[in-house]
């Protein structure tokens, strides 16, 4: 009896060893276990992204899409970033200089429709977002408490990173590669990178400046065609902007400048500015605008965001009357809502394999290492110094290299969205979300298709690359070479 039953044991363990084991080759099984994972367990992943800006969650589907495993850890309370929680949903599109647009990828339906007047209000992009997250793991509101680097021949690699969930539980994964991809350098951050000058270059300073970031002002009961037909009756268009302000321009969807009129605001607190308004008009007379400037945030700081937004809230109601004096159709404009974040244009960035540059972007530059193409004009946003923000011209088409997300001297941490290696110079035009969110879906789709050929990104030849432009192009309509 004594050995029956031992025979028993012994099968049963063997069969769950056995079942354990084959798990492990199914995505969602390794998903499934590592929720449930005890603090003392480590769970490996193919990928992990720090971070829920759309720019990574277009890289984790991607990847995910291909059969990787993947996690995205995000140090925000609630996922979606600037898109979703800042309501940053006037969106900037990237053309040539011959005016054809250069968004291709996950982002050319969503822009289509933007256009067409179809998506213009947060519930559609929150429709668009969760979609791209659909059956990717992730956890909110964690915070990182130690990353495991190891060197070898000049090459670095993070082996882990411990973190703590909101409740306080501490958990350890494992990962191929890392992705940063919050808009504060969660991850790298730590890992000791050299700071790209950022806006201090431009006038020589000697500390770190950065772009203002924006609270996004959102209106209802706005007369659109009023705006519209109160500035065509000021045409020619020459005439519109010597009253109103450089760039003033209104149609039936959107309307930018105004700047004569914007600038001559006095807010109530030093840290805002508003500047010419950039809105989108989202029908049924609600309106949003990118235009309240706030310096000074540090997004690695709670409490700096915290306060910003809380200041930028009390100032909405007397931009208000502001506008209903000022500007025509918002008479009886009133105020609909405060997003919950702001959208962060500028931060820390850090040296990554090949900074791209100012000349590279006018010149046109395609790299053979293309992940991505941008054409936007060079735009610069105020600091506090840089008052009105400064422009350097309109590039044409440019390609930029995987080597400008891949961190400098880590053979295994990548960079996602406005984490882009550039100069100030030239990251004025390539931090426009299309540009840096088709990166993001096209490295995800490399590192699904090479991974599982035993290829790693640092070791990807020009060779492969014009067999992988040729698959983008073939299978998923990215063209990355022209």
């Amino acid at each position: 009896m004594k050995k029956s039953n031992g025979f028993r044991i012994f099968f049963l363990l063997l069969v769950t060893a056995m079942i354990a084991q084959l798990l492990g080759f199914f995505p969602g099984a390794k998903v499934a276990s590592a929720a449930h994972a005890s603090e003392k367990e480590i769970v490996h992943y193919d990928v992990v992204v720090i971070g829920s800006e759309l720019q990574g969650v277009l890289l984790a589907k991607s990847a995910r899409d291909l059969g990787l495993d993947v996690l995205i850890l995000d140090p925000r309370s609630k996922p979606g970033g600037e898109l979703i929680q800042g309501q940053m949903i006037v969106l900037d599109e990237p053309n040539d200089n011959k005016q054809r647009s250069l968004v291709q990828g996950g982002l050319s339906q969503l822009y289509a429709d933007y256009k067409a007047g179809k998506v213009r209000k947060l519930a559609s992009f929150e429709k668009f977002y969760q979609k791209q997250i659909r059956d990717i793991p992730i956890k909110s509101g964690i915070t990182i408490e130690a990353v495991d680097i190891k060197e070898k021949d000049d090459i670095k690699t993070v082996k882990s990173l411990t973190y703590r969930n909101k409740n306080g539980a501490k958990f350890t994964v494992q990962s191929e590669y890392w992705v940063e991809n919050t808009d504060f350098n969660a991850l790298t951050g730590q890992l000791g990178g050299k700071r790209i000058p950022g806006m201090e270059s431009i006038y020589n300073g000697k500390k770190p400046d950065y772009m203002a970031a924006t609270y996004m002002l959102k209106f209802k009961n706005v007369n659109w065609s009023k705006l519209h037909q109160t500035v065509l009756q000021d045409y020619p268009l020459t005439n519109v902007r010597k009253k109103y302000g450089a760039n003033t321009y209104v149609d039936w969807d959107f309307a930018a400048g105004f700047s004569n009129i914007t600038f001559k605001y006095k807010p109530l607190d030093s840290q805002l500015m508003l500047r010419g308004l950039n809105a989108t008009y989202q029908k049924d007379g609600e309106v949003i605008i990118n235009g309240l400037l706030v310096y000074d945030v540090d997004p690695s700081d709670p409490k700096s965001v915290e306060t910003a937004v809380n200041k930028s809230k009390a100032e909405a109601p007397y931009i208000l009357k502001y506008l209903q004096k000022n500007i025509p159709g918002f008479a009886n404009a009133e105020l609909n809502g405060f997003p919950e974040y702001l959208y962060i244009r500028d931060y820390n960035r850090y040296v990554t394999e090949y900074v791209l540059d100012y000349p590279d972007l006018m010149s046109g530059r395609m790299f053979w290492d293309n992940v991505t193409v941008g054409g936007y004009a060079v735009d610069l946003q105020a600091t506090r110094i840089v008052k009105k923000g400064v422009g350097y011209g309109k590039p044409d088409r440019y390609g930029i290299p995987l080597r400008s997300f891949t961190m400098k001297s880590y053979g295994n941490v990548l960079v996602a969205g406005k984490n882009v290696g550039a100069t100030i110079k030239a990251y004025g035009s390539a931090r426009i979300v299309p540009t840096t969110a088709l990166a993001g879906q096209t490295i995800g789709i490399i590192l699904g298709r090479e991974l599982k050929q035993g290829k790693r990104l640092n070791e990807l030849t020009p060779a492969d690359f014009q067999r992988i432009h040729k698959y983008l192009e073939k299978d998923y309509k990215i063209v990355l070479t022209r």
